[in-house]
């Protein structure tokens, strides 16, 4: 595994001090430290850590809050830290965008794995989001795509097949994608 820029947060300095001296001996650098919530998120900004370790109870904002905001501003894999083993707690933590959780107190045993968990189902994550972007705009582009040869079918009265056929050539001849192509059929008819 490269090393990881990684931000860890803890209300306890003495376990802030653990953990930074625990990835260290792992090879990764610890790029930011918070004792906060808000803190966590501020750093995560400043810092933009590959990974971020965050305990789950902190003053202001929790971790599993600050989590929520970190991913909207900059998704990264994050692993929870907490000495609790609340059914609510896991509950929430497992319905937000954490990709790992780890009781305390954390041994390099664990943490060695943990992290590569999250880094793998992160990556798994931010595939599959990628997958569905790219699915929605395939559907929106056979949209446009229908909606065009719906309107060279009834304005130039062509077959389905030619009105295809007509916009594939535009798209060739355009140098610009069919979806693009339709598009501009779809505007210009709205024009008319």
């Amino acid at each position: 595994m490269d090393p990881l820029r990684i931000l860890i947060a803890d209300d306890e300095s003495i376990r802030l001090l653990s953990l930074r001296g625990q990835l260290t001996a792992l090879g990764h650098q610890v790029v930011a430290e918070a004792s906060t919530g808000e803190e966590a998120i501020s750093m995560a900004i400043l810092t933009r850590p590959d990974l971020a370790i965050l305990d789950i109870r902190m003053p202001v904002i929790d971790g599993i809050e600050a989590a929520e905001r970190i991913t909207q501003v900059r998704p990264i894999p994050i692993i929870l830290l907490t000495a609790y083993s609340e059914a609510q707690l896991v509950e929430r933590a497992a319905q937000s965008s954490i990709s790992a959780y780890l009781m305390k107190p954390v041994s390099e045993e664990d943490l060695l794995p943990a992290i590569t968990l999250a880094l793998a189902r992160f990556q798994q994550f931010q595939a599959l989001r990628q997958e569905v972007a790219d699915l929605r705009e395939a559907l929106e582009a056979r949209k446009v795509i229908e909606k065009a040869k719906g309107i060279l079918m009834r304005r130039l009265n062509l077959t389905e097949e030619e009105a295809f056929r007509r916009l594939q050539r535009q798209s060739q001849e355009s140098n610009r994608k069919l979806a693009q192509v339709a598009e501009a059929i779809v505007v210009a008819d709205q024009m008319l």
